[in-house]
């Protein structure tokens, strides 16, 4: 039996628009409240996750939570001028006080050993993004190809239109830093970073550049964009190291 509350479209073609806007309102109200009901459970779940991790530890004994965090489900679009995007004009420069100073394209970055590896990022306006799933080259895997010598004490990341920023040698050289291009099983969207972005996670996120464009290994230290504008050379989330 025909539903009687849906006019017969075929005998009444005159009735299409207005049965079409009809649908069309009667939809986006109940996309409204469903997106209403859909915030409400996104917050519980989002409280929820944060309570969770705030009575979890780490392995090194930290709280997996660091202190001022709030848990969310998915990285947020946190601006920059962007990069081309593409793999087919990526070029990743490997340089500095090396021996062998090398440049990769993306077919050649994905020749080098690859690791997959879950780690967590916490970004220093108060959000984080638990049990990612990333998948890159280590920065230790770049720093052996090209020979680093022995003063080097510094990474700087660089990245597009001249960003820059610095991490200790031996925090960016950590088995869990990586240039990464995948999280989750896909490739990153352009405003986060695609097709590869550094992961330092163990510092707030904006050490962990995205659009990367170098990995230039440095004796002397070299604040970079945020850094000489007021935030913290360092950046570690479990000191609250979010200014200088």
């Amino acid at each position: 039996m025909r539903d009687t509350r849906t006019p017969d479209l075929d005998r009444h073609p005159d009735l299409h628009g207005r049965w079409d806007r009809r649908t069309f309102i009667r939809g986006a109200a109940a996309g409204t409240a469903l997106l209403a009901l859909g915030g409400g459970l996104y917050r519980l779940a989002s409280d929820d996750l944060t309570r969770q991790a705030r009575a979890e530890s780490r392995a090194d004994g930290r709280p997996r939570l660091p202190p001022g965090q709030r848990v969310i489900s998915r990285l947020k679009n946190m601006g920059g001028d962007e990069g081309p995007g593409d793999v087919k004009s990526f070029r990743l420069r490997v340089h500095g006080a090396v021996k062998s100073p090398f440049e990769l394209d993306y077919a050649a970055l994905l020749k080098l050993p690859q690791v997959e590896q879950t780690s967590d990022v916490h970004c220093v306006t108060g959000w984080s993004v638990l049990g990612a799933v990333w998948k890159g080259v280590r920065i230790a895997t770049l720093a052996e190809k090209a020979g680093v010598k022995g003063d080097v004490r510094h990474v700087i990341f660089e990245a597009a239109h001249g960003y820059t920023t610095n991490v200790p040698f031996a925090e960016a050289t950590a088995p869990s830093c990586l240039a990464t291009y995948r999280m989750d099983g896909k490739p990153f969207a352009i405003e986060h970073g695609a097709p590869v972005r550094g992961l330092v996670p163990d510092l707030y996120f904006w050490k962990s550049a995205k659009w990367l464009t170098g990995v230039r290994f440095v004796v002397r230290d070299e604040p970079g964009y945020w850094e000489v504008r007021g935030y913290h050379n360092h950046a570690d989330p479990w000191l609250e190291e979010r200014y200088g």
